[in-house]
């Protein structure tokens, strides 16, 4: 009985947790060819890389010839940076995502030779 409501608390806890919203990458260490994303919520996106990855079935062929042809240890999973969400009536999260998204594109700039983006649609559910 005691386990349950553990479960229960943890569950709550989970879902009731503020989901960060920001900037990641998947970056290939040996190469530096880095794969952009943003997300409302970046816990799912990097999760969801990373099990497409290992189990062969990511959408992004050439991200998923080099993971294999490197290795999952030669690839690398960060937030970049996270929405800092302010206080006032006129913030907007999509907004100052979409500026970030901005910023992190020009900087970064990850198509072709130095990424594996096809566009800069980045967001992710």
């Amino acid at each position: 009985m005691n386990n349950r409501r553990s479960r229960k608390e943890i569950l709550r806890n989970y879902v009731e947790k503020p989901k960060q919203a920001g900037i990641f990458q998947v970056k290939n260490i040996e190469n530096g060819k880095v794969l952009l994303g943003s997300s409302l919520n970046l816990a799912g996106p990097l999760n969801g890389h990373k099990f497409m990855l290992e189990i062969g079935s990511h959408r992004n062929k050439m991200l998923q010839k080099e993971w294999s042809d490197f290795g999952a240890d030669k690839f690398i999973f960060e937030i970049l940076e996270i929405v800092k969400v302010k206080d006032d009536p006129n913030f907007n999260l999509n907004d100052e995502l979409t500026l970030l998204e901005q910023i992190w594109l020009e900087k970064l700039q990850p198509f072709g030779e130095r990424g594996y983006n096809i566009d800069d649609r980045i967001r992710q559910p």
